[in-house]
């Protein structure tokens, strides 16, 4: 179990530095589960890289509250 102040540094970390993220402070940046956060990142299309990282630019469409890209592209359908 991490402690709260290990969560602080990690988040300061997380926000200010770091280009790519490992899970946990993914889950901190984003301020979600571990569900929650494979959830969005599914719905989002947003994967880990070969080395098990989170790019922090991808991380940044679920806190924007953009629809997800497949929601523009289903609106362009038509049947």
């Amino acid at each position: 179990m991490m402690k709260y102040n290990d969560k602080a540094v990690m988040k300061v970390v997380a926000i200010c530095y770091k280009p790519y993220l490992k899970p946990e402070e993914a889950m901190i940046y984003c301020n979600l589960g571990r569900t929650q956060l494979a959830k969005k990142c599914e719905e989002y299309g947003i994967f880990k890289n070969n080395n098990g990282y989170y790019k922090r630019e991808d991380l940044d469409l679920i806190l924007s509250a953009a629809p997800p890209k497949y929601e523009e592209a289903v609106k362009k359908l038509r049947l």
